[in-house]
């Protein structure tokens, strides 16, 4: 007969927990009751649990933790130091979340990976290398096909992502403002949409052939990344058309990392009473210029100076209500900068403006 050592038992009779609310987290919350797991509604009840039984799989739902989620995590990470921790994330919560599980942040006891939900518990409990039951003869670690993980994660990736930018793909993006547009509503959130395509994208295909082409809109996505800020989400949604998601709370602190506020010159702060996205402006404008003003070599010694983009910034609640007025109203902006001159970044309503 198999020995199995004490420690492993009392492992494998609880081998998961499940810190949150299983119907914010999961698609089917119900079926969560046909696998092996302990629910704990809140952290508290989760960390003093820890510290009397152990689990090799502890999920954690974000929200609700404010800028304190790093310390709730290594104080979960020191009563249990053997398992691994997944954070449960909604869309707008993945910039805290890359954060949180970012190599520099592993050594200091927080999160293994992350996860965006809504997902399926079963789709979840496959991605963590889980199996429905967990018996005594099953070894504390799970056996993890590495070629199933790997296709996993590159089926994420091509289902979110742009293949040639790296960028956010437009499914996402339009995905991402849904949820940061129904979050508002019980947060005091500020968003703006932009829509901006490179002017005259065809004549760099044309001239210089499609392997420059797609060069340039690389090019395009570095520098866009470049004037964003690390939670604003950039994506290319088809052909040379990019869009941003600029957003964050009227006080300027953001959820879930470390409650880093960014610092920035008064000249560049928001008018809060304004109505006007600012800030955005600021950073789109500070795109277009640093583009107009690239040296891009692959482009012949005549290069320099040739990119220019034309966009069109939209801002919830005022110029529209949902993802589709959004991006209606800054498609029509876009449109009004380009026929009255391209090379232009302009607000809803300030088209004609120059």
């Amino acid at each position: 007969m198999k020995t199995v050592p004490k420690e492993i038992i009392s492992i494998t009779a609880n081998s998961v927990l499940f810190v949150g609310d299983p119907s914010v987290a999961f698609s089917n919350p119900e079926a969560i009751n046909n696998f092996n797991c302990r629910v704990c509604g809140n952290m508290l009840d989760a960390i003093t649990l820890c510290s009397e039984e152990k689990f090799r799989t502890i999920f954690v739902v974000m929200g609700g933790f404010g800028g304190k989620l790093q310390s709730v995590l290594q104080t979960l990470r020191r009563v249990n130091s053997s398992a691994e921790i997944f954070l449960l994330a909604q869309m707008h919560q993945e910039p805290a979340a890359i954060d949180l599980t970012s190599r520099r942040r592993l050594a200091t006891g927080t999160a293994s990976d992350y996860f965006i939900c809504p997902v399926n518990v079963e789709t979840l409990w496959q991605k963590a290398g889980l199996t429905e039951t967990e018996t005594i003869e099953e070894p504390l670690v799970a056996i993890k096909s590495d070629y199933r993980d790997a296709k996993i994660r590159e089926l994420e990736k091509l289902a979110t992502e742009d293949d040639l930018t790296g960028l956010k793909n437009r499914r996402y993006v339009r995905e991402f403002l849904s949820q940061v547009i129904e979050r508002s509503n019980s947060q005091s959130l500020r968003v703006t949409l932009l829509v901006f395509d490179i002017d005259d994208f065809k004549h760099y295909n044309d001239a210089y052939g499609h392997a420059v082409g797609d060069h340039v809109l690389k090019q395009a996505a570095i520098m866009m990344l470049r004037c964003c800020r690390e939670h604003d989400v950039v994506g290319r949604i088809g052909g040379d058309e990019f869009a941003v998601v600029f957003w964050d709370k009227s006080d300027n602190k953001q959820s879930g990392g470390d409650n880093k506020d960014d610092v920035k010159p008064a000249s560049e702060r928001r008018n809060t009473d304004s109505g006007r996205p600012v800030e955005a402006y600021i950073m789109a404008e500070r795109f277009r210029k640093e583009v107009c003003s690239a040296e891009l070599s692959f482009l012949g010694p005549e290069g320099r100076g040739e990119l220019t983009i034309s966009g069109g910034l939209a801002s919830f609640p005022k110029d529209g209500k949902t993802v589709g007025e959004l991006f209606e109203q800054a498609d029509k902006v876009m449109l009004e900068v380009k026929r009255t001159g391209k090379n232009r970044v302009a607000l809803v309503g300030k088209a004609n403006a120059k």
